[in-house]
């Protein structure tokens, strides 16, 4: 478990200081980095911004199945660890690989304007979901996306696969698989989007907790970076994506589940959020909706858990360690 160790010494804030910011070494990862470290530069004139790479368990590994190794923290807790011992400022992740569970001595300094939260399908041959030929191959490593997609398509075969944003997006492209299901944010950062050939969204294919959200996360006891990053943090999607990750909070009690969420601000200036809960094999989904006050995104997000507990939830959440339940045509 992660903790703080010794307090890290603090400077004040004129514009000469230097920040570190932690990031994991992927292209992806690294364009998070440099974007959060230009807007810095720009906030702050003068500011010296070095960037600190940091390999993860989910780096070190990149075959197994992202359950079977640990699933929550997977590309957070090194990168965190280097926080809490006064080796980097600032770390940024993607907010959906950051888990929900606190650590202690952290805080989430920042989250900035959200990107598209949707998925993409990269299917070069077929183009769309619905001109997948029955039995046709299809990639991806979340729990989340295959149950959706088995959901929609059970006659596809979903077929787990790894690696950086790149390799996924080659396993359709060299013709390996028949298509890949990424995020479009991932994509449309690396430009890369002109691959996709649909967008899959809400309502019927809701996506991760945080998706095309960055997360930045300083010390709790460092003012001054907290300063650094008050003119980064949107407010909308701040409170969008805590009402999304309230509702994980309770209901994956730390494990993976198969679970997507679309938090957003309404016209009317309320703030909701669409949830649905699956069975690993895609036979089941319990969805539910609700909207409440933008200042309480926590009030809402155990609202909506609370109604897919109601229509029965708890059944479809698998016990931790527990693998999911296997469909005949389909491998991870």
């Amino acid at each position: 478990m992660l903790s703080p160790t010794t307090a890290c010494s603090s400077s004040p804030l004129p514009s000469h200081r230097r920040v570190r910011i932690g990031t994991r070494g992927s292209p992806l990862a690294r364009w998070q980095a440099e974007w959060v470290a230009a807007r810095l530069r720009d906030a702050w004139p003068g500011l010296t911004v070095e960037l600190v790479e940091i390999k993860t368990l989910g780096d070190r590994d990149r075959n197994s199945p992202l359950a079977s190794i640990g699933g929550a923290g997977l590309f957070t807790k090194e990168i965190q660890r280097a926080l809490l011992d006064c080796r980097v400022e600032i770390a940024v992740h993607s907010l959906k690989d950051l888990p929900t569970q606190p650590v202690e001595g952290l805080i989430l300094g920042a989250v900035p304007p959200r990107e598209e939260p949707r998925d993409a399908l990269i299917a070069p041959a077929h183009g769309l979901l619905e001109h997948l030929p029955a039995a046709a191959r299809v990639g991806t490593g979340s729990l989340r996306r295959r149950a959706q997609l088995l959901w929609m398509r059970p006659d596809l075969e979903v077929v787990g696969v790894r690696g950086n944003v790149e390799t996924r997006l080659n396993h359709a492209l060299e013709g390996r698989l028949d298509a890949v299901l990424l995020a479009v944010a991932g994509l449309r950062r690396l430009g890369l989007d002109s691959a996709i050939t649909q967008t899959l969204g809400p309502p019927d294919f809701l996506p991760a907790v945080g998706q095309g959200a960055l997360g930045i996360e300083c010390r709790g006891d460092d003012p001054d970076t907290l300063a650094l990053l008050a003119p980064l943090d949107d407010p909308a999607s701040r409170a969008s994506v805590l009402a999304e990750r309230a509702l994980l909070a309770d209901l994956e009690a730390g494990c993976m589940v198969p679970l997507g969420a679309w938090g957003r601000s309404e016209a009317d200036g309320l703030l909701a959020l669409d949830a649905a809960v699956l069975d690993p094999a895609g036979r089941q989904r319990l969805a539910a909706h609700a909207s409440g006050p933008a200042n309480d995104p926590q009030t809402l997000g155990l609202a909506v858990a609370a109604e897919l507990r109601r229509q029965g939830a708890e059944a479809l959440l698998r016990p931790c360690g527990e693998e999911p339940a296997k469909e005949p045509s389909s491998s991870h």
